[in-house]
């Protein structure tokens, strides 16, 4: 059995990576999808335990994906999962640059090997701090996320 952690703020879960998601849910045996909170982002918009409820229900069509919050290391919560790979998505060359130096980072300190998952064209654009920014001027923003991230977003702020 193949295990992968995909592990990310996910404030909010967006299409881009549901994308993602439903990529490793085809190509391994099990998916975890885990939150963090990622102080270098600022203040979040949704808590742990909220983003944890989100994503649980946009991936419920997929039997083989769970999913969890942390708040440490990613390679200690790929070991303590005994997770065969962590999955990134990547959208545009940038996040290339920046990912490629995490996994190497990632695989110094663990041994655990990053698998990148590139984004379709019709996500690439997607971030979820666009999505926030957009949201809380009352912008729709239905278009790009799941059902119950849109639902949320509006109880949130309206309309």
């Amino acid at each position: 059995m193949t295990r992968v952690l995909y592990p990310g703020s996910f404030d909010p879960l967006h299409k881009g990576h549901l994308e993602i998601i439903e990529v490793a849910a085809r190509l391994f045996d099990d998916v975890v999808v885990a939150a963090v909170r990622n102080p270098q982002k600022g203040q979040a918009l949704f808590d742990l335990d909220e983003r944890q409820d989100t994503i649980r229900e946009s991936v419920a069509h997929l039997a083989n994906v769970s999913v969890t919050q942390f708040s440490s290391l990613v390679v200690d919560l790929a070991k303590e999962l005994d997770a065969n790979f962590i999955v990134k998505g990547l959208r545009v060359v940038s996040d290339f640059e920046s990912e490629l130096m995490m996994a190497q980072m990632n695989h110094a300190v663990s041994g655990v090997d990053t698998l990148f998952i590139p984004c379709g064209s019709s996500h690439a654009f997607l971030a979820s701090k666009l999505i926030r920014e957009i949201a809380r001027f009352g912008g729709d923003v239905s278009s790009m996320v799941p059902e119950p991230v849109s639902r949320r977003l509006i109880e949130r702020y309206g309309s």
